[in-house]
């Protein structure tokens, strides 16, 4: 891919994305895939303005090394430096960069139950360094090509080409192909914000979900929840920032054990470097009491199993089905880009920044209006084209949300 394209794209990520202000630190999360446009995206933040950049470094093979040779107990440990860093983040609140390319069967085989049960002990330890970043930080998450990801993706191509064409699709649903990427990213934005504004005037308490495949669910909204979509605004400093590059959905933050029926995922989830296919989930009182997986159900009942939470929804979104991803036809098996394929749901920890005036409010607050808790987010796919989606409100009057997948108004 050619630098000049590239260099654009990190200057998307660093302005338009996580939006780095002057004297402001930065936090960029990657694998080791692409080292070279890391070093472009640090530079990008650093002119910007950033005052440091730091770059923690992920890597699949150490993952599976560590769950594999450690106790138990090391693999859950959670040691005195990284506290102090975390603590460091909560008071700084540097600007946060994920970006993704880890191979989705990266940790496939390895002792899922052991890992499992190590998350949820640093879970513990970590968790109050996460509820002092939660809705104070900006943030944005995108990604980059791995070799073995862009393999997954494009098996007939040889490795070099599998790459480059791997490129061309991310940047292209980045909208950071052609034209001018923050030219594109501010008139989408405004796309979002005016179907989500027009849903918020619904006044919707619940949604209704059917589709051929056996999908039948009812979900609960909070009465205080608002549709959201593509750019946010940190109430710290007051900074818009786009937390995901690409973003095609609008996402509303429903009633934790407010859910009954059962859905149908229409594609894979990873998770955890597994793919769980062809499954499904049924809810009574809010909670996931029965699923089926054709291959990985256990990797789904140890996702659903992580704790109280983790049964229970934490997001529904709305993407059409003539979603530009969608449309690309292609099955990326990385949620980022999937998720923007298809209406999905997320089993877990809710977002509280879609309750309306949430900055005025405790934490414990917002949970108790019924944003649900948990360690786990993890969205799976159900739109397509047969997916209709209907809307009731306090009155008891039903509006059409989605038919045939796609926006009815």
């Amino acid at each position: 891919m050619k630098k000049a394209v590239l260099k654009q794209y990190a200057r998307l990520i660093a302005r338009t994305g996580a939006n780095v202000q002057k004297g402001q630190s930065v936090l960029i999360v990657a694998g080791l895939d692409q080292p070279e446009f890391i070093e472009t995206l640090a530079a990008e933040c650093y002119r910007a303005g950033a005052s440091d950049v730091e770059v923690e470094w992920r890597h699949q093979p150490l993952t599976r090394l560590a769950v594999r040779y450690k106790s138990a107990r090391r693999l859950g440990e959670v040691k005195a430096w990284e506290e102090a860093k975390q603590q460091w983040q909560a008071e700084n609140l540097p600007a946060r960069i994920v970006v993704l390319s880890e191979d989705p069967d990266g940790l496939a085989g390895i002792n899922q139950a052991k890992y499992a049960s190590a998350m949820q002990a640093r879970y513990v330890k970590l968790r109050p360094y996460i509820d002092a970043r939660e809705n104070r930080e900006q943030w944005c998450i995108a990604a980059v090509p791995g070799v073995k990801w862009a393999k997954k993706v494009f098996p007939e191509l040889p490795k070099g080409r599998a790459v480059e064409k791997l490129w061309e699709v991310i940047l292209s649903c980045s909208r950071a192909l052609e034209g001018d990427p923050e030219e594109n990213w501010r008139l989408h934005n405004l796309e979002l914000k005016a179907r989500a504004d027009r849903l918020n005037a619904m006044g919707l308490v619940s949604l209704e979900y059917r589709s051929a495949n056996g999908t039948d669910l009812k979900v609960g909204l909070i009465p205080e929840a608002l549709f959201l979509g593509g750019a946010e605004r940190c109430p710290v400093n007051g900074v818009e920032y786009n937390p995901n590059i690409p973003s095609e959905e609008l996402f509303v933050t429903p009633r934790a054990g407010d859910a009954e029926g059962v859905v149908h995922a229409t594609r894979p989830l990873a998770v955890q470097g597994v793919l769980i296919e062809d499954f499904w989930l049924r809810f009574e009182g809010g909670r996931v009491v029965e699923l089926h997986a054709e291959k990985n159900e256990d990797a789904l009942r140890t996702l659903v199993g992580m704790d109280e939470g983790a049964a229970m929804l934490g997001e529904c979104a709305l993407v059409p089905y003539e979603s530009p991803i969608r449309e690309s036809g292609i099955l990326f098996y990385n949620t980022l880009f999937d998720e923007n394929a298809a209406c999905h749901l997320a089993l877990g920890r809710g977002y509280s920044s879609n309750i309306r005036d949430y900055e005025k409010y405790s934490l414990d607050e917002l949970r108790a209006m019924g944003v649900n808790d948990s360690m786990v987010h993890e969205d799976f796919m159900i739109g397509s084209a047969e997916l209709d989606i209907t809307g009731l409100t306090a009155s008891g009057e039903r509006l059409p949300i989605f038919r045939s997948g796609g926006w009815a108004f």
